[in-house]
């Protein structure tokens, strides 16, 4: 699809000197100190702490709203020796959640139950049923991770049961809120970062939980240690990484670079990569956390939690091979259910906000689903499936359109529904689909337009000249984590010819060029991901510029120089 290209205007000559002095002060490039100021650090102290996201940067626990009243309560109920239960979501926020309390816990020297729903049997947050059974097991304090904000009902039921009940979320709150006896949520009130992740809030109370029992315990965590789980989460549930996420982020990859977990290197082996590889964000979001993600979406999110708390390489490298197996299922469920969709909306063009309907599309992949839509249609896509008497839907949209806020104009329509702006989910009453079709998309025509087309924010020209200076991938690498809210770079080539095309994967969906660089006689590689049709053998020999970002190609350790195609459009002939 083609893009609209937004050229950064870059600094004026009132703050060119300004950045030059910022850049000597912090021994970085003027390129450096561009790319940040463009992304607003204006300082050279904003600057450094960008560049040096250290752990000393993080809040205090009582900065967060709830945490402190929310680790009293444990504290006071673990020394009265009550039984706890951790009840966490099953997704990898929600699995790393819980796989994180049960680890700092342990340390301890506590033992704690958990639950992790079924997405098909259960569904998403607490229900009653379960609760009872819990209650029956003898638990008397239930924690929430990564749920429960919604959940008035349920927290009712544990509550009249005489259960100490917290609530642990980051979902944005409802008017209502659950009857807990604290509740923990970075949205209900000021806070360093109101878009923490599930597993940032429970990192943030274990962290007050741990200074709470250490003089009762004599022991105490390094939550150092579960930084790798912190990021895992953080990363895969596309939270931005700015301020608190980003040291969040940053320290946890360290971790995961130099895994001293045995899940996380068995499951960096069976996704391709050297143990010791260094990981972008973007190798852990599509590497490694879909492993995580796909046992809880066919059903199995307990193997990816015995996987992140298992001790035993070797019983690691068994359970990661099964995650690996489940991920190839849900691979293949997710093409029939993409190809089934697809055909659905060629069906109905024109349509600025898609809502399909799969009686048999499997609910733990239909968010996926969803995004790839809204990518391949530049639209806000719903997809639905039957759940009992209900249909049950997930949706994913595009950064100029807010999803949570379009379905609290359908609210009138659905039976439930909840998550944020990109993402959401939804259930309603069959009989009301074809109204929510009808204004869904007016909802989107009326925020969209008829014809809404993504934007590229390109940072600067950049000739290979430049590109392949090895000081500037190092100073591009400062900036990781890339992801919402901290944009990787993107810079805009000269023209180029364009010398060859390899198209590789599933059904040649992908290319990789070879371009030169003529003003420098510097050739170069470029990968296309999911670009690979629209590179025909008749534009060998032709001119091109490119949008690209730059990195170091580390799959499996150390690597050459390599251009990622985020957009492309032919140079005018002399």
């Amino acid at each position: 699809m083609s893009a609209h290209w937004i050229f950064h205007p870059g600094p004026d000559s009132g703050h060119v000197a300004q950045l030059e002095a910022d850049a000597d002060a912090l021994n970085i490039s003027p390129l450096l100190a561009r790319l940040l100021w463009q992304r607003g650090m204006t300082s050279a102290a904003d600057m450094d702490l960008f560049l040096s996201p250290n752990l000393r940067h993080l809040a205090r626990p009582e900065a967060w709203p709830g945490v402190t009243q929310a680790a009293n309560l444990l504290a006071e109920g673990i020394r009265a020796g009550k039984r706890l239960a951790v009840w966490g979501d099953y997704d990898v926020d929600g699995v790393t959640s819980v796989a994180l309390v049960k680890t700092v816990l342990a340390d301890h020297g506590i033992d704690i139950a958990h639950h992790l729903p079924d997405r098909r049997d259960e569904g998403y947050g607490l229900n009653a049923d379960t609760i009872g059974k819990l209650h029956a097991q003898g638990v008397e304090m239930l924690l929430t991770a990564d749920c429960g904000i919604s959940d008035v009902e349920p927290v009712a039921v544990a509550r009249d049961l005489g259960m100490t009940v917290i609530v642990s979320d980051h979902h944005l709150p409802p008017d209502i809120l659950p009857p807990a006896h604290a509740v923990c949520n970075p949205r209900l009130g000021e806070s360093p970062c109101a878009e923490l992740a599930g597993v940032g809030v429970a990192f943030f109370l274990m962290a007050e939980l741990n200074n709470e029992l250490s003089p009762h315990t004599g022991r105490r965590a390094d939550m150092r240690a579960v930084l790798d789980l912190v990021a895992l989460g953080t990363l895969a549930d596309v939270v931005p990484l700015t301020g608190q996420n980003r040291i969040l982020a940053k320290n946890g990859l360290l971790l995961l670079d130099a895994p001293q977990r045995p899940g996380v290197a068995a499951l960096k082996e069976v996704a391709g990569f050297s143990p010791a590889a260094r990981l972008s964000a973007g190798q852990v979001v599509f590497g490694l956390t879909p492993r995580i993600n796909a046992a809880g979406r066919l059903g199995a999110a307990q193997t990816a939690l015995d996987l992140l708390l298992c001790a035993d390489y070797g019983q690691a490298a068994r359970l990661a091979r099964r995650l690996d197996e489940i991920n190839q299922d849900r691979r293949a469920e997710e093409q029939r259910i993409f190809a089934l969709a697809l055909e659905q909306a060629g069906r109905a063009p024109g349509r600025a906000g898609l809502v399909l309907f799969g009686e048999d599309w499997h609910p733990g992949v239909i968010g996926i689903v969803a995004s790839r839509l809204a990518e391949h249609f530049y639209r806000p896509t719903l997809i639905l499936c039957r759940k009992d008497d209900a249909l049950k839907g997930s949706g994913r949209s595009i950064p100029e359109f807010d999803l949570h806020a379009s379905l609290a104009a359908c609210s009138d329509l659905l039976l439930a529904y909840g998550g944020h702006k990109q993402a959401a989910g939804l259930r309603i009453d069959p009989r009301k689909l074809p109204f929510l079709v009808e204004r869904f998309d007016a909802l989107a025509r009326a925020a969209l337009g008829d014809n809404p087309v993504p934007s590229l924010h390109i940072d600067t020209h950049l000739p290979f000249a430049q590109t392949i200076n090895p000081e500037l991938l190092k100073e591009l690498d400062l900036l990781q984590p890339f992801g919402p809210g901290n944009r990787e770079p993107l810079f805009a080539s000269p023209p180029l010819l364009l010398r060859t095309i390899r198209r590789f994967g599933q059904n040649s969906e992908h290319a990789e060029l070879q371009l030169t660089d003529e003003s420098c006689n510097i050739t170069l590689r470029a990968k296309a991901w999911r670009q690979g049709g629209e590179f025909v053998d008749a534009l060998r020999g032709s001119r091109i510029h490119l949008a690209y970002s730059l990195r170091a190609d580390r799959y499996k350790g150390p690597g050459e120089i390599e251009l990622r195609l985020k957009g492309w459009h032919s140079s005018p002939t002399v």
